[in-house]
């Protein structure tokens, strides 16, 4: 039995979430040797993203709509932390009253295509139709392929996969990690490379979040991942200078290989045009002097203007 009092841990309500949680969980467990399975109190907490379901999250607030009730019960105490997918929280943090405590190890960022046809992107027919609710993957789709028909896609993995299978759609782009951790792969056509399709920062990565100088930093500091953690740092660091969120057509994706670590960036126009493509690298420990850098070369290049005008989108639907 645990020496530690309960820790309240609050989640969404979806089996991707639970999932996760558990993956986190207990791996704290089995490094840690006063924890165990009943110090946790898991709370599923409805977010707006999730109520909210059948609209475009752009038209419904956009920013942290899966994590700002969770916020709000941690400020409360009525939870002690949070656990997000990173992707999901906006990189221009919530004034000084939180942090991110634990950054659990990636998995494969990269995005998976799921074809009723079984055939991959580029043998898709013309006129397919293609799921998501992605702004960037919707430019990342009509920047390879102008002859496909995107339709928005909303709602949790298991929505998703059933409205392919019922011909809603031909095929629907969903993250790899996600289908990893639901020990879905089986349903994946094809793995896109990153070249073509470069993820959203943060893409496969867990956080844990709490209040600022919470004693629970020790606990989780044990399953801490510290390239992750430097990973993620950099990309958020990106969004936060060129003032980016999740609605823009923006992909960066930072990678560290042995003592480098490469950052890349790609933004698009609404119509699938690239506007701006850069990687750079540089060593590990000058990860956030190498997010500096590549977002001043991107102000320099677009201007903050035309970036903002990139949360703009009248039609998600596109037709040929």
């Amino acid at each position: 039995m645990s020496n530690l009092n309960k820790i309240l841990v609050g989640i969404r309500d979806s089996e991707l979430s639970r999932t996760q949680t558990n993956l986190l969980l207990n791996q704290l467990i089995s490094v840690s040797d006063n924890i165990d399975i009943e110090t946790f109190d898991i709370k599923t907490i409805k977010t707006k993203g999730d109520v909210h379901n059948e609209q475009r999250l752009d038209q419904i607030g956009g920013k942290g709509l899966f994590i700002k009730e969770i916020e709000e019960h941690i400020k409360r105490s009525k939870v002690d932390v949070g656990i997000h997918s990173m992707k999901d929280v906006p990189a221009e943090e919530d004034g000084n009253e939180l942090e991110i405590i634990c950054w659990f190890k990636r998995e494969n960022p990269c995005e998976a295509l799921l074809s009723n046809s079984g055939q991959n992107f580029f043998d898709l027919s013309p006129g397919s139709v293609i799921g998501t609710s992605s702004i960037r993957r919707r430019a990342q789709i009509l920047n390879l392929r102008k002859d496909l028909k995107i339709k928005l896609l909303r709602g949790n993995v298991d929505t998703r996969i059933r409205k392919l299978k019922e011909n809603n759609y031909d095929a629907i782009i969903l993250s790899v990690a996600g289908l990893k951790r639901l020990g879905l792969t089986e349903r994946i056509t094809e793995e896109l490379s990153d070249e073509q399709f470069l993820p959203a920062a943060c893409q496969g990565t867990i956080g844990v979040q709490s209040k600022c100088n919470s004693n629970l930093k020790k606990v989780f500091e044990l399953i801490n991942h510290d390239e992750t953690k430097m990973e993620s740092i950099t990309e958020r660091q990106v969004l936060k200078n060129i003032n980016a969120n999740c609605n823009s057509p923006v992909s960066v994706y930072a990678k560290i290989v042995n003592n480098m670590i490469s950052v890349q960036c790609d933004i698009f126009d609404h119509d699938g045009n690239k506007l701006f493509s850069n990687k750079i690298s540089k060593e590990k420990e000058n990860y956030i002097k190498i997010a500096n850098t590549l977002s001043q070369e991107i102000l320099n290049d677009l201007g903050q203007e035309k970036i903002n005008k990139l949360n703009e989108l009248d039609d998600f639907n596109y037709t040929p």
